[in-house]
């Protein structure tokens, strides 16, 4: 494990400070690996995908409980020195892991070595929900995971149909498989501390697909439905239903949906019947 002492350590050696661009905030108490660890629920035979390993202290506490771990990492220092900082710590289970270099936002099934089953991860702030999107489309092996987020963006994915929170995250992950809140993390088991909370979420993928309507039209209806909350559905989707050369009302009345209903009141069941017409 890596507490605090070793986690400036290994960024003194390598010459890092951590970036905001990059959504660096490295996990320095071993309590909080341990309990994401946990939650997240591994068996023998998952294999793992780390995003973001950053200096490698989840890294470390995933590396017994998984088959295998794909750590996907974009900055090329923290790539080429998580391999030694595993064999260092734990040689027994250093040969399970396997680094890519690469912008998790632009990885797809052919740059991992293995399809992974099961995604931990500390994620960048930034950049969570679209990663976590990205992943769940371009790697169908993957059923089920538990990510580390800023704690309003944990709130938004796992919110349910009428909360003031619930919107396009939440019925684009709600696409994909069931979402909830799995605890929260404080500020000090970072460094540097954020200046935000933050929150687990746990997800596990539907075991068949909702629909065999197209993603795309499914979430630009999302999009739209939501670019302009206060608007019911009939004003919301107008312009979109323009571009599709339908009459919204026909639309909405074939799909069973109340026209003056605004998108927060609408499950992902009930986006999906809209696309389906």
């Amino acid at each position: 494990m890596l507490g605090p002492a070793e986690v400036r350590r290994l960024a003194e050696e390598l010459g890092i400070r951590p970036t905001k661009k990059l959504g660096q905030n490295f996990v320095h108490d071993p309590n909080t690996v341990r309990k994401i660890v946990t939650a997240a629920g591994l068996t023998e035979d998952d294999v793992v995908l780390e995003v973001g390993p950053g200096l490698g202290s989840l890294t470390l506490a995933l590396l017994p409980s998984a088959k295998r771990l794909v750590a996907v990492e974009i900055d090329p220092p923290l790539a080429d020195r998580l391999p030694q900082t595993v064999s260092e710590m734990d040689p027994e289970n250093a040969a399970k892991l396997h680094v890519v270099l690469k912008d998790a936002m632009k990885v797809t099934h052919e740059d991992l070595p293995v399809q992974p089953t099961a995604i931990v991860a500390n994620l960048p702030y930034n950049v969570a929900v679209p990663v976590v999107l990205h992943l769940l489309h371009e790697l169908p092996s993957l059923k089920k995971g538990l990510v580390m987020v800023q704690a309003e963006v944990a709130d938004r994915m796992a919110a349910e149909p009428g909360s003031k929170i619930y919107g396009v995250p939440s019925v684009k992950i709600a696409w994909y498989g069931k979402a909830k809140k799995a605890g929260p993390v404080g500020r000090n088991v970072f460094w540097p501390a954020p200046n935000v909370d933050s929150g687990l979420v746990s997800f596990h993928r539907h075991e068949n697909p909702l629909s065999t309507v197209d993603r795309k039209r499914l979430f630009g209806i999302v999009d739209a439905a939501f670019a302009q909350r206060r608007k019911t559905l009939r004003a919301a989707l107008k312009g979109w239903a323009a571009t599709q050369d339908v009459n919204i009302d026909e639309l909405l009345e074939k799909a069973g949906i109340d026209p003056q209903a605004r998108g927060e009141q609408l499950s992902v069941i009930d986006f999906i019947r809209i696309a389906e017409v």
